[in-house]
């Protein structure tokens, strides 16, 4: 692999290079469960059991790894703020490691990094299925939480205790696109001896570079924009620190929560059009988020491409372009919003994001249900976008003609 490869490039050939043998130039799907040995533990390729490493994983593993630390450039052709003479040492101590879920993921690094009675803060608007893991499932196993704003500092630093493990942050965050400083979170996170999480599946890897910020690692629901296709669940984590990413792996093996061979092959088919596909999603969302922002059924619309958004000054230095998600709140409340929700012909009502095909749901019923009554919980009168890849048009018609039904 060339480092100095640009973002694009890595995506289609970081850990993809054709096999000298049979020349394929795509990688190839191991269905294999084992690997024959030459003797007692003389693994013939290196390779021993698929739980523990298949070649499909391995590939996947390498691409996400590289396009995690190559440097972005935004359209102005400034840079994000990292440390951008890092990357090429970077690339290869990156290491990512790819799960049959994002909340496998989730749930194999704090079992890897926290131990019963520590302590993990989490922001106050992150995703209902990493909040429900935390404070429903975990906290069983002797885990608690704190729940706090992480563009308050104050606030965060207040909630750091001796038992504090993690600080665990989404920017953008899950569903109300709220960006936090991540360069400011690491060195308070660092400063107490304290490891930064940022989940960066709303941004992907072409929009942010948590790692670059200070971040100690990146979380991925593969699911979303990197398979982009709506076709597969996974989820992969990355980190530049090797003694973690050895106790990550170990946890990996150990646990067994595995990206399948095929599942493995759908996501780096994903990311080989990932930056193309996400310069279609962040144009088609800045259009429906300025026509929302001017509709009269519409009381608020939160995306950091608005340059009325709290955040859009720190989404401008630390994101190359500000996304594909929006959200809105509806004028008449719930069952306005509701309303709109099952009123739209081509944004399909589901669950999920980052595919091609729009689609359309109510948080505080559907992706955040689990968060209710909590601190967590989300306006009843918000409705998010996850939106595709379709002419501007048709969208911003159809998001017309739900509003106004």
């Amino acid at each position: 692999m060339n480092p100095t490869w640009d973002f694009e490039t890595l995506a289609i050939h970081a850990g993809q290079e054709p096999n000298p043998v049979t020349g394929d130039v795509t990688v190839p799907i191991h269905q294999t469960s084992t690997y024959i040995q030459d003797g007692v533990g003389g693994m013939r390729s290196g390779y021993e059991y698929s739980r523990s490493g298949n070649p499909t994983r391995t590939a996947l593993e390498e691409c996400l790894a590289a396009l995690e630390s190559s440097p972005i450039t935004r359209p102005d052709g400034t840079g994000d703020g990292s440390d951008d003479g890092a990357h090429s040492e970077s690339r290869q101590a990156t290491v990512a490691l790819a799960f049959a879920s994002g909340l496998a993921a989730e749930d194999t690094l704090i079992r890897a990094v926290a131990k019963p009675g520590d302590h993990v803060i989490l922001g106050n608007d992150a995703y209902g299925g990493t909040y429900r893991l935390v404070a429903q499932v975990l906290n069983r196993w002797g885990i608690t939480h704190s729940v706090v704003s992480l563009q308050d500092l104050a606030a965060v630093e207040a909630a750091i205790t001796r038992e504090t493990t993690l600080i665990w942050c989404e920017t953008p965050s899950n569903p109300l696109l709220n960006i936090t400083d991540i360069q400011k979170v690491a060195a308070l996170a660092h400063s107490h001896n304290v490891r930064l999480v940022v989940d960066n599946t709303f941004a992907s890897p072409y929009l942010q570079q948590p790692l670059g910020l200070g971040a100690d690692l990146v979380v991925h629901s593969t699911t979303k924009y990197l398979g982009g296709h709506s076709d597969v669940v996974g989820g992969a984590l990355i980190t530049r620190h090797a003694e973690l990413a050895e106790k990550l792996r170990y946890h990996q093996n150990a646990m067994g929560a595995i990206s399948g061979p095929f599942d493995s092959w759908l996501v780096l088919r994903g990311a080989k059009t990932l930056g193309v596909r996400m310069d279609r999603h962040c144009d088609n969302a800045a259009a429906v988020a300025n026509m929302l922002s001017e509709h009269k059924a519409v009381e608020q619309v939160f995306y950091p491409g608005l340059v009325d958004h709290e955040g859009y000054e720190l989404a401008q230095s630390q994101m190359r372009r500000a996304g594909g998600m929006v959200s809105f709140r509806v004028k008449g409340g719930e069952s306005a919003a509701l309303k709109v929700c099952e009123s739209t012909k081509l944004f399909t009502l589901a669950e999920s994001l980052g595919g091609v095909e729009s689609l359309i749901e109510h948080p505080a019923k559907m992706t955040h249900a689990s968060a209710a009554g909590s601190d967590l919980e989300v306006p009843n009168d918000l409705v998010r976008l996850s939106v595709g890849i379709e002419h501007v048009n048709d969208l911003l018609d159809d998001l017309e003609q739900a509003l106004n039904a």
